[in-house]
């Protein structure tokens, strides 16, 4: 976790069912099942394989539902980001030659005309 309390999680290719490496600590706090898999280059990719030896204690998990997310490369992270998404257009579009796009959250609407919001 980083100064201001954000986790890092970073999803694997397909090939892994596009499962996420985090930290044991996240894991544990949240109660999310962890599954037994060490990435690989071509199973996981090399974003899993460098933030695994980066991670104090890294485990894997197939679902988390993320405030919001960063995009390197088209991996499609809007399936770990909560429902109602917000594209961010970020300054930096490439990231060694990488598309980056990035996504944040917001709670949904409900309750049609009649309901007021913020």
């Amino acid at each position: 976790m980083s100064d201001k309390g954000i986790y890092l999680a970073v999803q694997a290719c397909e090939h892994l069912n596009r499962a996420l490496l985090i930290e044991e600590e996240l894991a544990e706090k949240k109660d999310w099942e962890i599954v037994s898999v060490i990435p690989q280059l071509h199973a996981g990719g090399s974003g899993q394989v460098a933030a695994y030896q980066l991670f104090k204690s890294p485990v894997e998990v197939e679902h988390i539902v993320a405030n919001a997310g960063l995009d390197i490369g088209d991996t499609s992270i809007g399936m770990h980001v909560k429902h109602v998404q917000i594209p961010v257009r970020p300054i930096l579009r490439e990231l060694g030659g990488a598309h980056v796009t990035a996504l944040k959250s917001r709670p949904k609407l409900i309750g049609g005309e009649r309901a007021r919001y913020k």
